[in-house]
């Protein structure tokens, strides 16, 4: 019988233990500490039960490409014939999952240094280098023992068979979990690791090939080592992001954008590119055809899968890309990121956005070179995702400039449907001109009809139209493109200076307007009449041809903000706010100076035209008047007409 040689001794280190030592196995008794930190571990760190074949993945690969970097100028290796792959066999009667790799290997010290590292130090101490690690940068992920002990979320018990590629003996450690671990010799290894974890009752799914393939599939599809599952072979799809974009086809991308997109059709544009800093990053972005969003499917989750070193660490990851980019669909691979243990959440904000201005700009510089390269493929994208630009622009002040470029509008001397660029309007602005105009409404010819745009087509100054609720805000949210202030025609501020010539011209039409004194007692005359309802009445300098408009007194606040804003309150219930307007009135126009005289002659009729006029105004500018009010008072005034 062969003989044992025992030893037994103590020593001292941040707690006591006690070490039993054979020939062939080993023994290690832990105090009650040393059980609290393994529950900070398994129970603490993750907050899904899969991660765990995903770490047991992810240290295989990593012993796969530690041999392969070894054998690089290695002689002598143990099992050269071996091939490089990971296996994952599952015993659903005996309820086992086993992952066995061909890598590295471990010696019976460094089964114990490594799968032993929680086990040498308190809770409190380890927890403390965590931290400390934090601080540093250090990525701990890659440290076999830290990742591996997520199998005791699913197993009772956890054995680790290993043999070196140097060729020593192998070896089997074996834990409950509970607080100790041993050590036994086992002849007749190959080299490479074997983990078996002996289930749960309630963790037995984990024994059956759909659950394992579709957490495999989910986490791990891109080891760039093989991964057989019960001999099948499940990665096949290539970390295409990894690879040199000229040496990749288009249907390699549009093939990889169906997997990674779940789409059935071709990406409207794709962006591959790597950079070295201030990150590395290797990034895939892909623009969909089709915008699910204004398709009726709800609010679309960010299509962002961050990766590290080719293992998913965030799906729909809403920490990467500004929240108005949702509809890109991306794989973004980054091993600069310090992750926390678990792989599950990002510690170092100021990376996090680091890399996010580093994407952002990228994609946004892309998006506006192809712009310019093919305006007609853009216009497409434009209108499919424009609304998204729009959000950026008016919630990320951190990105206007870059989308400064790329909103599209139609405009006075653009063609009907077809959007135009802010660029293009500066190309065709006057030298002396030193404001971009816009002006909202329904429709181009809602627009076109009413009379905010009259003086800007006397001058034949470009003018754009916004004609969704939301492009005011956009464009009063950017302020200003490349130097040039960005007004809404109906301010009441608004002035556009006259040149010499059109003084003269108004000097010699001063006979067609209203006498001073006429002119001051009229505008008095309807402000005392509309007190109800104006703040103010003035002289217009911008009507040509009609005889009334309405602005609004706040030089921020132009007609379309007070529509949105008063359907948000009726939404809400709480009724149409009744603030006062500005009336302009063009002195100049018939009815304005038949009114002047007919409210010396007639009060009571002038003033159901004034408020007549009123109300036109009103609804040329898109604002909510009472309707019963407005027809009675038009009948009055249609009966009147019949009878003179």
């Amino acid at each position: 019988m062969e003989r044992l040689f025992l030893s037994r001794f103590l020593f001292q280190t941040n707690e006591q233990k006690v070490y039993t030592m054979t020939t062939k196995t080993t023994t290690h008794e832990f105090q009650a500490e040393t059980k609290k930190l393994l529950d900070i571990v398994i129970h603490s760190l993750y907050t899904e039960r899969d991660v765990f074949i995903r770490e047991l993945i992810s240290n295989a690969a990593d012993a796969l490409e530690k041999f392969r970097h070894e054998s690089l100028t290695a002689t002598d290796i143990f099992d050269a014939h071996v091939p490089l792959e990971i296996n994952i066999n599952l015993d659903e009667k005996n309820h086992t999952l086993t992952i066995t790799d061909t890598g590295i290997g471990m010696t019976r010290h460094e089964l114990e240094a490594n799968l032993g590292t929680i086990a040498h130090s308190g809770s409190n101490t380890f927890l403390a280098e965590l931290a400390e690690a934090a601080k540093k940068d250090v990525n701990l992920i890659g440290q076999f023992g830290v990742g591996f002990y997520a199998a005791f979320m699913a197993g009772n018990r956890v054995l680790v068979q290993s043999r070196s590629w140097e060729g020593s003996e192998g070896h089997e450690w074996a834990s409950d979990g509970s607080g100790s671990f041993t050590i036994t010799e086992m002849p007749g290894l190959h080299r490479g690791t074997r983990v078996i974890i002996e289930l749960k009752e309630d963790a037995q799914d984990y024994a059956t090939k759909w659950k394992v393939e579709s957490i495999i599939k989910q986490y791990s599809a891109f080891v760039s080592f093989p991964i057989k599952l019960e001999g099948e072979t499940v990665n096949t799809v290539q970390a295409l992001w990894t690879r040199n974009k000229n040496e990749i086809s288009d249907q390699e991308y549009t093939d990889f954008y169906k997997f990674v997109g779940s789409a059935h059709d071709e990406p409207m544009y794709r962006l591959h590119f790597a950079a070295d800093a201030p990150l590395a990053i290797n990034a895939l972005l892909f623009v969909p055809k089709d915008n699910f969003e204004i398709l009726g499917f709800g609010r679309v989750e960010p299509g962002v899968n961050l990766y590290c070193q080719r293992i998913l660490i965030d799906q729909h990851s809403e920490n990467i890309l500004p929240d108005w980019l949702r509809f890109l669909n991306c794989v973004i691979d980054s091993e600069d990121l310090p992750l926390n243990i678990s792989r599950q959440s990002l510690q170092d904000n100021a990376l996090v956005g680091k890399l996010r201005r580093v994407i952002t700009k990228r994609f946004l510089k892309f998006i506006d070179d192809e712009a310019t390269k093919d305006p007609e493929a853009y216009l497409k994208f434009w209108k499919t995702f424009g609304i998204y630009l729009k959000e950026g622009v008016t919630s990320d002040y951190e990105f206007q400039k870059e989308l400064g470029k790329l909103v599209r509008f139609e405009s006075s001397k653009s063609e009907i449907g077809k959007p135009v660029g802010l660029a293009d309007y500066l190309l065709r602005m006057s030298p002396d001109q030193g404001e971009i105009y816009y002006i909202n409404g329904p429709t181009r010819a809602a627009i076109e009809a009413g009379p905010y745009i009259e003086m800007f087509r006397k001058k034949d100054i470009e003018i754009i139209y916004t004609m969704e609720p939301i492009d005011d805000f956009v464009l009063s949210h950017l302020g200003e493109f490349e130097g040039k202030k960005l007004v809404s025609a109906d301010r009441a501020d608004l002035a556009i200076p006259e040149t010499e010539e059109e003084k003269k011209q108004s000097a010699e039409e001063g006979s067609d307007s209203l006498a001073a004194g006429l002119k001051e007692s009229l505008l008095s005359w309807l402000k005392k009449t509309l007190e109800g309802s104006v703040q103010e009445v003035i002289e217009s300098k911008r009507l040509v041809d009609s005889p009334a408009m309405i602005v609004n007194p706040d030089s921020y606040m132009t007609s379309t903000m007070q529509r949105v804003l008063a359907a948000s309150r009726m939404e809400k219930g709480m009724g149409v706010e009744s603030s006062k307007k500005n009336l302009e009135i063009n002195l100049k126009n018939p009815l304005i100076i038949r009114l002047a005289e007919l409210q010396e002659t007639d009060a009571e009729f002038a003033a159901d035209v004034a408020k007549q006029i009123y109300d036109n105004a009103m609804i040329q500018a898109g604002l909510v008047v009472d309707p019963l009010v407005m027809v009675e008072r038009n009948y009055k005034i249609l009966e009147r007409a019949v009878r003179s």
